[in-house]
């Protein structure tokens, strides 16, 4: 079932995830309706909060990149493995941390967010730490895109969006656009208590 995406405005987007604490049927509805949701808003990842859910939960599909001709390099569990048996993705509980010092500035967007960019730093390679929707703990390594995604997706589990990353200038660039976007949640949100 495809799930309304949460925009710029919307306090569960500032909140801090709950810890999944359940692993049953409804989680892996949950993991399913926010993949159907992401694949729909033509994105590659989407993070619980992002459609209304406080949960430390995120998903990414990394085949759906827009340049499926750049590598996109990965193990998992240690192991080099093709990337159709490791996507989709279903991060429960992750813990992400870099995994060497190189920091790379490239244009993202959010799906929280629609048609605004802005140049982010991010840690090019990360180690993610993650349980499965059955339990089991697993370990990614990446960098790139994948590790980028890694990154922007956990940021919305502890109430960070893409815009608090932003250096002032290019906050700036996009000022109007986010006030606009603000008033158009606040007026939603308004109609919805109604």
């Amino acid at each position: 079932m495809q799930m309304r995406i949460t925009k710029y405005g919307e306090p569960v987007l500032k909140q801090k995830a709950e810890k999944v604490e359940v692993f049953d049927s409804g989680l892996e509805k949950l993991a399913n309706d926010m993949f159907e949701s992401m694949c729909e808003a033509n994105g590659i990842g989407l993070a619980a909060p992002q459609v209304g859910v406080s949960k430390r939960m995120f998903v990414i599909d990394m085949r759906r990149r827009y340049d499926a001709d750049t590598p996109c390099n990965f193990t998992l569990d240690g192991k080099s493995i093709p990337l159709e048996l490791a996507m989709p993705l279903v991060a429960v509980n992750p813990e992400v941390e870099n995994a060497g010092e190189y920091v790379e500035t490239a244009e993202e967007g959010c799906l929280s967010f629609p048609a605004i960019y802005g140049e982010v730093e991010r840690f090019y390679k990360v180690r993610l730490v993650y349980s499965d929707l059955k339990g089991a703990r697993h370990e990614i390594v990446c960098d790139g895109l994948f590790a980028r995604c890694i990154q922007h997706e956990n940021d919305h589990l502890d109430g960070i969006t893409f815009v608090d990353r932003l250096q002032t200038k290019e906050l700036l660039k996009i000022s109007a656009k986010l006030k606009k976007l603000k008033r158009a949640s606040r007026d939603f949100l308004k109609g919805k208590n109604k």
